[in-house]
């Protein structure tokens, strides 16, 4: 038991004393790119879908 104790002490200090928290500032701006990259990886996904949607359908339908 002393050994968690120990553990969740050390984890506060490490947490309070030895972590570079980021500003607000550079949350909002992380937060932007990360929407961005999102919305732009989307866009590719659908793009890629709809295409190979496209050439499938015609490729089923040249068949019957």
């Amino acid at each position: 038991m002393a050994a968690v104790v120990e553990y969740i002490k050390e984890s506060y200090i490490e947490l309070t004393q030895k972590v570079t928290w980021p500003t607000w500032r550079e949350l909002q701006s992380s937060g932007v790119l990360v929407v961005v990259a999102s919305l732009i990886i989307a866009l590719v996904i659908f793009g890629m879908d709809t295409a190979i949607s496209y050439v499938l359908s015609h490729f089923y339908t040249s068949l019957a």
